[in-house]
């Protein structure tokens, strides 16, 4: 008997190419099953301005989670870094994670050069609160501008030359497009800390659906599911907002330990407060780093963020 599952998402290329890769799972996994793409346009595609005056990152997560809700989907597929720390989550509503991308940053530089050979007055491109303070901190003699879009627009913007030289952004977006071998240098995670939830895909659902959640069960990853709720966890208790300059990361260990580090940023890059912590559970680590960076006067740096 063959099975039918609605998969809602945005209707960007990145998030088709997204679902592509959940179809094609699924057929792997439950040959029986047919998936049906419930595309979704958010405010968050239509608009080319700054998220925070559409109501931040959740302008791209909301509309898609509400296809679920209103029963035209069974899953809402998000981009976890774009799941907002300060609004709440539907209440009965569960994430599922698969296995987690590759974390990175990378820069796209048509002239082929890595980020400290860019001579002074460079033009990145990057709209990224998290970004543009790490690299004001340290690349200062660089012009930061900020762009939005696709990576497809981002990029074809470095390959003109009009607005930007250079654009940084995220390594698996790239990947996922087949666009991966424009990137020039993939930024460690010491020099350039990703933001909560980079690389990492949500399957959201009801969880009283025990039919889908069951079909999805094998995609399931443990140390990515880990390492999502620790970075969940901590965001959430940071109310992490759209303008907000946070970077984490969690590592699982060969133990099951989760290891999180983080760090809270001024806009301008040059108020650090970072925090690290290892433990068993998740939540705990989470909450314990977000407890050690509110006492570092985190609540301030991000209130000021606020107001930039």
């Amino acid at each position: 008997m063959t099975q039918r599952i609605r998969l809602a998402s945005r209707a960007s290329a990145m998030a088709t190419a997204q679902v592509q890769w959940l179809t094609g799972e699924l057929e792997r996994i439950a040959p029986g099953v047919v998936a049906e793409f419930v595309p979704v346009s958010t405010v968050g595609d239509r608009w080319a301005g700054p998220l925070a005056e559409v109501g931040g990152k959740a302008v791209f997560t909301s509309a898609v989670t509400r296809a679920v809700l209103d029963g035209r989907a069974d899953l809402a597929l998000h981009c976890s870094k774009d799941m907002p720390g300060d609004s709440p989550e539907p209440e009965g509503m569960v994430c599922l994670y698969p296995r987690r991308d590759d974390v990175r940053d990378v820069l796209a530089d048509p002239g082929g050069r890595r980020l400290d050979d860019l001579p002074a007055g460079t033009r990145v491109g990057t709209s990224t609160p998290r970004r543009i303070a790490q690299l004001t901190a340290s690349q200062p003699h660089l012009k930061l501008v900020p762009v939005r879009g696709n990576a497809d627009s981002r990029l074809a913007l470095a390959r003109t030359g009009e607005t930007v030289d250079a654009v940084v952004l995220a390594g698996a977006g790239l990947r996922r497009i087949g666009r991966e071998a424009e990137a020039t240098e993939i930024l460690d995670v010491d020099r350039m800390m990703p933001g909560l939830g980079a690389g990492q895909l949500a399957m959201q659902t009801w969880e009283s659906d025990e039919a889908t959640r069951a079909i999805l069960a094998p995609l399931v990853d443990a140390d990515a599911t880990r390492a999502a709720v620790a970075e969940r966890t901590l965001l959430r208790a940071l109310a992490g907002h759209c303008h907000a300059p946070i970077a984490g990361h969690a590592v699982i260990g060969a133990s099951g330990e989760v290891r999180l580090a983080a760090r809270v940023y001024a806009p301008d890059g040059f108020v650090v407060l970072g925090a690290e912590r290892t433990g068993g559970v998740p939540e705990e680590v989470g909450r314990a780093v977000a407890e050690e960076l509110i006492s570092q006067g985190a609540n301030e740096v991000l209130a000021a963020s606020r107001r930039t």
